[in-house]
């Protein structure tokens, strides 16, 4: 329900701030604003993505949670769609976002109402081969060796059953 109410309410007070706005200043400033807002949000996102990717390649490198840098890549992404979006409303919460502070600030609010069940690095959990094993310490073994087919044409006793298999040698 909640997010119905967001839908309805979020674009009833756009209209209002275009209203008031454009009678402040005038049709033209105002959407010369929202032109550059959406301009210099693009920059901001763009530059805030790249450090936000450069955490979450260190956290997977160093074998650290990754929720913190995967949620401010999210928020950020929200935020570039906040800034594309024409409205002085979204733009205000759009900026709000690229502020790592304030991510941070949201990230722990979403932690306090999302309960994680299980989080696991590494392979520990990894469904098992199609043989039914995995390639860890104490499964089945591979050997690495070679072979040669011994071709026995014109031995008649390569169609006897009772002949060796061609594996041994006599």
């Amino acid at each position: 329900m909640w997010l119905f109410a967001l839908f309805v309410a979020v674009p009833i007070i756009e209209i209002a701030l275009f209203i008031q706005v454009g009678g402040l200043i005038g049709l033209w400033p105002t959407l010369l604003i929202v032109v550059v807002t959406a301009i210099l949000g693009t920059q901001l996102v763009r530059q805030q993505g790249a450090l936000a990717l450069s955490q979450l390649r260190q956290s997977f490198s160093e074998l650290n949670d990754p929720s913190e840098p995967l949620a401010h890549g999210a928020l950020i992404l929200l935020s570039g769609a906040l800034l594309l979006t024409p409205g002085f409303f979204t733009d205000t919460v759009g900026f709000l976002l690229l502020i790592p502070a304030f991510r941070s600030f949201v990230f722990r609010e979403l932690r306090k109402r999302i309960k994680v069940q299980g989080f696991v690095m590494g392979q520990q959990n990894m469904p098992p081969h199609q043989d039914g094993f995995r390639n860890q310490p104490g499964g089945p073994t591979t050997i690495d060796g070679e072979w040669q087919e011994i071709d026995r044409e014109g031995d008649s006793a390569s169609n006897d059953p009772q002949a060796p298999s061609g594996w041994t040698r006599h």
